[in-house]
């Protein structure tokens, strides 16, 4: 039937209007900012620096590969690297940026720089009150104000941090056990060398230097008269 598609929505916006002065389930606005609807754990913003621990500045799992900063659409990210490392969380020696701000002027949350990254390090964040009156320095967000705790990540996105983790603990314990089998070898390799050592003297005989030819005799010649 014509307009029936239109008959169907009046009908489900007035049912709503309707059950909304008896029901809370059928409100749909709220009375913010005093009142909040709860954050969809898939919602996306601005993107933010996962760090493990409790130092920030020690913990952060960014390396500064740079590579978020190539593929952002809109370039509103700038990295610089630092001059000397810091362990990451499987122990190697790695770079770690010494300046890393993000636009957020210029973000349009398309979540790039999260699915390049080879270090779990940047993520989505939910936070949108961004607002400020400073529409220059105020929308650039440093490496302080991008970094949040992993326990921050796991609050706004249970499940997925919860994936992370246990893929980043098992490269963790896939390269512990790569680095124990190596060094076992090695022991194992310097141990057999030494008893092989220790062993020479006693079943080999010594070598001893040729005897030396004897020098023939000077010759002598004798006149008769």
């Amino acid at each position: 039937m014509l307009g029936e598609g239109i008959l169907k929505g009046l009908a489900e916006t007035a049912k709503n209007f309707a059950g909304s002065y008896v029901s809370k389930e059928r409100l749909t606005t709220v009375q913010y900012p005093e009142e909040r609807i709860p954050t969809a754990e898939a919602a996306r913003v601005f993107p933010f620096l996962v760090y493990d621990g409790t130092d920030w500045e020690a913990g952060l799992r960014c390396v500064a590969c740079q590579i978020c900063e190539k593929e952002c659409p809109p370039k509103c990210i700038y990295i610089e690297k630092s001059k000397d490392k810091k362990p990451d969380y499987v122990g190697k020696l790695q770079i770690f940026p010494a300046r890393f701000d993000i636009d957020v002027s210029v973000c349009m949350s398309c979540q790039i720089c999260v699915e390049v990254c080879p270090f779990e390090a940047i993520k989505m964040d939910t936070e949108f009150e961004l607002a400020t009156d400073d529409r220059f320095e105020g929308l650039l967000r440093h490496r302080n104000q991008l970094a949040k705790s992993n326990e921050y990540y796991h609050k706004i996105h249970p499940t997925e941090a919860a994936e992370v983790d246990a893929r980043l603990a098992e490269e963790k314990a896939k390269v512990e056990a790569k680095a124990k089998a190596a060094a076992e070898a090695a022991a194992a390799k310097a141990a057999a060398e030494a008893a092989a050592k220790s062993a020479a003297p006693a079943d080999a005989p010594q070598a001893t230097a040729p005897a030396k030819p004897a020098e023939p005799a000077p010759k002598t010649t004798g006149g008769g008269e």
